[in-house]
């Protein structure tokens, strides 16, 4: 092996060691990451309504506060006219579902199998599930303690999460001439078209992302309703949060909305019309507010999707579930620009 292919591979192989390095240090810092990533998602979203204020010929600080404003009115406004409702009627969903509730469900269901199946045992099945569901709930006392501590990391984010992403939106422009005036001046024009490009890329597809998961939580919710399903408001909030994770809305929204119908009317009888539903809402997203939301977001595979939640998941939890797609977006886009920059600007070139 030649003198500049050993120096060729020592530098690979110290960027692999390099990255590793970075990755530990990123799962060690998971919480502090998780809250920066949060703030800047925000910060995507609020940015479009703070720039067309400063159109109008607010300031930078000015256009930040009256966003800050008119959010907080808008939380305030939900939270006292649906909040109320939604505890409400997620009482009444407790209630249902409790355990003699789905006993005695299972049990008439288990009859109504004996008569066309008399080598069917009754009771074998509804004690098995009163027994799972009476050994979850002990789990969930055992867990507590763990609920109890994760309300301190939650509080603290509540608090955080939107100073930062105040700073974020009020100090943009200064941020972004720091990030790119700190490389290199032959790295500054990819410097500049990497954050533009992630900057544009990303604003659309947390907007489109955001709006995809209302118009699927609504119609979920609206659908249930006129079908005549109670507890229809938390079922829709439900379908929206989980759409959030691409390709498992349906199953996170659909399931317990079959399960409610069952409960609630004592046979399948409503399970079809939840279906089509559920097909409908799914193929209208699919077919139309997708492409129209995503068209110019950063595209992946499908496959590719899936694996970076499930490893979203693994690593960060639940959080991890709803960013690996945002921050997979991110880092493709920088690998692209970065490529791109590399083959054609001659001031890239090492």
């Amino acid at each position: 092996m030649n003198e500049p292919t050993q120096k060729k591979t020592l530098k690979i192989l110290l960027w692999i060691v390099f990255t590793a390095i970075l990755l530990y240090i990123a799962y060690l810092l998971s919480n502090l990451i998780i809250i920066l990533i949060v703030s800047i998602l925000l910060a995507f979203i609020f940015e479009p309504s703070a720039k067309a204020l400063e159109k109008q010929g607010f300031n930078r600080l000015l256009s930040v506060l009256i966003v800050y404003v008119v959010v907080g009115f808008l939380l305030f406004f939900s939270i006292s006219m649906f909040v109320p409702k939604f505890i409400l009627q997620m009482n009444q969903l407790r209630e249902t579902l409790q355990i003699y509730s789905i006993h005695d469900q299972i049990v008439a269901l288990e009859n109504e199998v004996y008569k066309y199946l008399p080598f069917f045992t009754p009771g074998e099945l509804s004690d098995k599930v009163e027994n799972f569901i009476k050994s979850g709930i002990i789990n969930s006392f055992e867990e507590i303690s763990t609920v109890l501590s994760s309300i301190v990391s939650i509080i603290s984010i509540v608090v955080i999460v939107p100073f930062i992403t105040f700073m974020l939106l009020k100090d943009r422009s200064s941020i972004m001439k720091g990030i790119v005036f700190i490389m290199p001046n032959k790295y500054f024009e990819m410097s500049y078209w990497i954050f533009k490009s992630i900057s544009t890329q990303l604003g659309r597809y947390v907007r489109g992302w955001i709006f995809d998961a209302l118009f699927v939580g609504l119609f979920f919710g609206l659908g249930l309703y006129v079908i005549g399903i109670k507890n229809a408001l938390p079922l829709g909030v439900i379908a929206g949060f989980g759409h959030l994770v691409p390709y498992f809305g349906p199953i996170i929204g659909g399931i317990p909305a079959i399960i409610i119908s069952i409960i609630q009317y004592g046979d399948l009888s409503h399970v079809p019309a939840i279906i089509i539903l559920i097909l409908f809402i799914y193929t209208i997203d699919n077919g139309i507010v997708q492409p129209y939301v995503f068209s110019k977001s950063v595209s992946m595979h499908p496959v590719v999707i899936i694996l970076l939640i499930i490893a979203g998941g693994q690593l960060f939890g639940l959080i991890g579930l709803f960013l690996a797609i945002p921050v997979a977006s991110v880092t493709k886009t920088a690998s692209q620009e970065i490529y791109f920059a590399f083959k054609n600007y001659k001031i890239a070139k090492m």
